[in-house]
Parts: structure tokens; C-alpha cells; sequence
């Protein structure tokens, strides 16, 4: 069966042509095939659409739904595969929005690299956030698991060279970046936050140790460099975040505003202390278009050094004493009376003044806390006095060794007392000095105009960077590193924060989480067929939740057909 076409020429010289349905059968008489005229449409130029779309659905209603989908396949027509297309076509275009793809073009004019290195670099941060991998698995997804705007199959060796470059662009990046976020989300940065992790690796041996100058760089001439400071590994050991003191680490640091977006990221060898970094971000970033900022921090920060270089040009801290530190000023603060009031759910803040200190002084206290703190003492004192029961009549060596193992659990160790003829006892006055400190934290501040609740509420929001670090490693799967190179583990840092501030602006833009997001978003598929006529390419349909996400990132649905190619003879 098929559509016939017939013309009449009318006395104007014009032609009309007429459409019907038609099919052939054989008629044995004549010994011929004839002509049968099943249904006419009419004219073409005045044909009913609506009306042959109502027709195929009524007859496609009297056929098996298998047979249906056959009958409207056109002959030769075969479907050969589907990818998932929302996830990417999503960060794309927030990509483009932020506009880091026109500062890497910008970045790329002129130079003797790979034209798709944008491309790229893009494919390797939407495998971060969509389905993260090694670079050589993520080759693989680029050319067989999901549909990337410009880029169809990229080898390891491009991979490689685009993260080389990205190192040397990353100032540049970062910098157009926050400029275009802050836009984006109408950010009002008057918070910045800042915070550090560590991130191990499985090896044997830490990494050759090399000069390097202040901010941890490799200096290429060495120790008669005026910039070389110390010799340390990339990869080496220190102190672990991960609890992994025995593997090799690096130290990351990240900058967070308020609501929770990463507006640059950094990376050192590992065993560099917390202290003296905060300085150098202060340094990296005084040259952006900041308002009044107040750099919020936790209590690894608090040197009186680095608490006059936040203030250099007006800047402001707020940061968290350690409780049971030697400063002074913390000891008079948690002496003083004084009444708390409530100011946000659970949380009680009192300030306290200090007649010599510049500071301000808060002590905050949540109740909750304090019941979770004392349950965990009691546990432990539980522990302890089944450890040391029975002591008084083993050895002087033998309590000697049981208190050397208990000086390896500090948990326990703030609880024990020697006694001066070496009985094993347990400290009750350690145990009313940790009671009166159970579900506090102590923070001081040198803003003179922020209010008591501003600076516990704000200290408060440090944990969006912990929720950053928890997201960067369960979700974006920031290890494990499948790099040995220093500017290769570099890059790859630089990846994972570009994907995390990809998924960051849409959560924050959205109000949903990534993880929901995301697996809607990937349902959208892009399907290819295959015929005599040519290849195309075209989409599912939108769901009204994958409609809500768009809506809501302002982007348009993806277009419908993505490609056309006809068949070549």
C-alpha cells in the first residue's frame, strides 16, 4: 500500500496535484497488476493533517501495540542505540552561561593545541558529576554513554594535554568564573569561607622530595633559588583528614561563599600545615571584585599571625578557638557569667568583653550537643575504669605499659591521673573541667558591627564546606586519583571543583539535590535510527519534572531532532 499521486492541469496552465491511497492487485484475467484506489485525500495544497493524524490513530487502536509501532516504521528503518542526554545537556549549558567556555577559547586563540580542548575539558568535568571514572574509562563514556554537544570520541593523550593546559589557565578561569557566578546568583559575597581536606593514595613510598617555594610549586632551580623554601614530596605523608596517617596525602583548600558555591580551589603537598595557607588564599584573591569581607574560618586558623593579615585593607575574621588551648583570652571568656540567649532553633549565644583584647568573644552552646558530649564521657570513663581495674597490683612496669597504651587514645588519656606512687586513677576534676565544656564552641571575631547571632549563624554555615568535601568525595568521586604526575593530580582537582560548582549553582538554583537531579535528568535520551535514506538522531520526550528542572536553570528543552544524515551512494 501507498500514497499515489495524480495531476490535473487546469485552463490557467496551472497544475493541482491530488493524493490518495492506494494499492496494487493482480488481476488474473488481464494477467496485469491494477490499480486500486483504497481512500482519497484530496488536493494536496488543501490536505487535512489533523484529520490523516486522527485516521493512523484510529486504525493503529485496531492493532497488537507491537504491530502498531511496526505499521508506523517506515521499511528499513532500524533502531540502533540510545544515550542518556539531560545530565550533560544541562551542564552544558550552565557552562556556557558562567562563560567558562569563551574564557578557554579566549585563553586557547593562537595556541598550537587541539581545537576541541573547551570540548574536552567540558566532557571530563560532566563525567566528574554524571558518572565520574579514569580518564581512559572516560574516553570510553564520551564515545559510547553520553551525547556531548561537539565532541562524538576523544583518546586519553588529548585528555592529558587538556589538563596540562588547564593548570597554566586556571587563574584566568577562576577569576571570569566567580565573576560570572556571583552574577548568575546575585551573590552578595560578605561571608567567604575557607577550609582545607586531604585526600590519600594508595602507595608504598611518598613521592621524591624537591624544593619548592612558599605556596608549594616545584621550583625548577632548586636550593640556590631565592624562592625555594623547603624540600617535600607532592604526594607525602601528614596530618590525615581521612584518618590514613599511613598513606600518602595532598592538602586541598577550598573557598565557599555563603550559599554554599566553591569560587576557586587550591592544591598542596601533604604534609602542609592548615595555618599559614589561609594567608596565601587571602593574597590569590585580593585582586577580585570583593565587597566587605569577612573570612570565616575553623580553629586551625587562628594564629595572631594569620589574624592581622585578614584585616590588612579592612578585611574582617571569624574564627574558632580551641577550647582547651594555652590562650589566655579563651580561658577569661569561658570564665565569665553571664546569661545566653537563644537565637536560631537549639543554638544560645553569650558575648563576652575582654577589657585588653581587640576581639570579640562568643561562646555558643547547644544543649543537644551537651547531652550527646556527656554520653560520650560516660562511655569512655566506662572504658577506662574496666582498663585500669584491678592495676593496683600489677607491676611498676606493667601500669607503666597499660598507661603508655592509654596515652595513645586521647580520649581516654584527658581522664587519666598517675598518681605520685604510680597507681592508675581516674581524673575527676578532668572530668567537671570537659563538663563544663560540653556543647560549646568558642569563637572570636574582629568586626565590631556584626551582632552576636551574625557571627554564631555565620561560623555556623562552615559547614557547607564540610557538605562540599563530603560531595567532592562521595559524589564526584574525587578519589581515587589514577595520576602519578604533580600537574596531572592538579588538574584533576581542578576538574572535580569545576564539576562541583557545576552542581553546586544548579542545587542552589533549583532547591533539589544533585543525586535526584541528576537521575531525572538522565531518563532524557537521545535515540538514533538508521534506514536506506540516511541516519537521524532525535530525543524522548520531556517529563514534566525534567520540564521543571529547565524552567527553573532557564534553559530551553533540548532541540528535538539533533541530526540528520542522509545516506551517501
Amino acid at each position: 500500500m501507498y500514497v499515489r499521486t495524480t495531476s490535473r492541469r487546469n485552463a490557467d496552465g496551472t497544475t493541482v496535484r491530488y493524493l490518495q491511497l492506494a494499492h496494487n492487485e493482480w488481476d488474473p484475467a488481464a494477467k496485469a497488476s491494477r490499480t486500486k484506489v483504497v481512500y482519497s485525500f484530496g488536493r494536496e495544497d488543501q490536505l487535512d493533517v489533523t484529520g490523516i493524524r486522527r485516521l493512523v490513530a484510529a486504525l493503529s487502536r485496531l492493532l497488537e501495540p507491537s504491530d502498531a509501532l511496526t505499521a508506523s516504521t517506515p521499511d528499513g528503518l532500524t533502531f540502533t542505540e540510545s544515550r542518556p542526554l539531560g545530565g550533560a545537556f544541562v551542564l552544558d549549558g550552565l557552562w556556557h552561561r558562567l562563560g567558562i567556555d569563551g574564557v578557554m577559547c579566549r585563553l586557547l586563540a593562537g595556541r598550537r593545541l587541539d581545537e576541541r580542548v573547551e570540548r574536552i575539558l567540558f566532557a571530563l568535568v560532566a563525567n566528574r558529576a554524571l558518572a565520574p571514572s579514569s580518564k581512559l574509562a572516560a574516553t570510553r563514556w564520551i564515545e559510547a554513554d553520553v551525547v556531548i554537544e561537539g565532541l562524538d570520541s576523544v583518546v586519553d593523550e588529548s585528555c592529558y594535554r587538556a589538563m596540562d593546559w588547564l593548570i597554566e589557565a586556571e587563574p584566568q578561569i577562576s577569576r571570569t568564573v566567580y565573576d560570572n557566578v556571583a552574577d548568575l546568583l546575585n551573590l552578595h559575597v560578605d561571608l567567604l569561607f575557607f577550609d582545607t581536606t586531604s585526600t590519600y593514595f594508595e602507595l608504598d613510598e611518598p613521592d621524591e622530595p624537591m624544593w619548592r617555594d612558599g605556596r608549594g610549586h616545584r621550583v625548577a632551580d632548586g636550593e640556590d633559588s631565592d624562592d625555594a623554601v623547603k624540600e617535600a614530596g607532592f604526594r607525602t605523608y601528614g596530618k590525615s583528614k581521612d584518618s590514613r596517617p599511613d598513606l600518602p596525602q595532598v592538602v586541598i583548600g577550598m573557598a565557599v561563599t555563603r550559599d554554599g558555591v566553591p569560587v576557586r580551589c587550591w592544591c598542596w603537598p601533604g604534609n602542609t600545615g592548615d595555618s599559614a595557607l589561609i594567608r596565601q588564599v587571602k593574597d590569590d584573591m585580593r585582586d577580585w571584585s570583593l565587597a566587605r569581607v569577612v573570612w570565616v574560618a575553623d580553629r586551625g586558623f587562628t594564629s595572631a599571625e594569620n589574624r592581622r593579615y585578614l584585616q590588612r585593607a579592612g578585611g574582617h575574621y571569624i574564627l574558632g578557638e580551641k577550647l582547651r588551648g594555652d590562650s589566655d583570652e579563651a580561658k577569661a571568656a569561658l570564665a565569665r557569667p553571664g546569661r545566653y540567649k537563644t537565637v536560631a532553633g537549639n543554638l544560645q549565644v553569650k558575648e563576652v568583653n575582654l577589657a585588653d583584647a581587640d576581639d570579640r568573644f562568643v561562646i555558643c552552646f547547644n544543649p543537644e550537643a551537651a547531652e550527646r558530649d556527656a554520653t560520650i564521657r560516660q562511655r569512655m570513663l566506662t572504658h577506662l575504669d574496666e582498663a585500669i581495674a584491678g592495676t593496683d597490683k600489677l607491676s611498676k612496669d606493667k601500669r607503666a605499659e597499660l598507661r603508655g597504651v592509654i596515652s595513645t587514645k586521647p580520649g581516654l588519656k584527658r581522664y587519666l591521673r598517675v598518681t605520685p606512687g604510680g597507681l592508675l586513677r581516674i581524673d575527676k576534676k578532668a572530668i567537671d573541667r570537659e563538663a563544663n565544656l560540653d556543647g560549646k564552641f568558642l569563637l572570636r571575631c574582629s568586626d565590631p558591627k556584626l551582632s552576636s547571632e551574625d557571627i554564631a549563624l555565620g561560623y555556623k554555615q562552615l559547614l557547607e564546606v564540610e557538605r562540599g568535601w563530603r560531595d567532592m568525595k562521595q559524589i564526584i568521586d574525587l578519589r581515587p586519583v589514577y595520576h602519578r604526575r604533580e600537574d596531572r593530580i592538579r588538574a584533576h582537582v581542578l576538574l572535580c571543583w569545576l564539576a562541583l560548582l557545576l552542581v553546586r549553582v544548579i542545587e542552589t538554583t533549583t532547591g533539589q539535590t544533585w543525586p535526584s537531579i541528576r537521575d531525572e535528568l538522565q531518563r532524557l535520551h537521545l535515540g538514533t535510527f538508521t534506514g536506506p535514506a540516511g541516519t537521524f538522531r532525535q530525543r524522548t520526550e520531556t517529563t514534566p519534572a525534567q520540564r521543571k528542572i529547565l524552567a527553573a536553570l532557564t534553559l530551553d528543552e533540548p532541540r528535538r531532532v539533533h541530526e540528520v544524515t542522509p545516506a551517501t551512494h
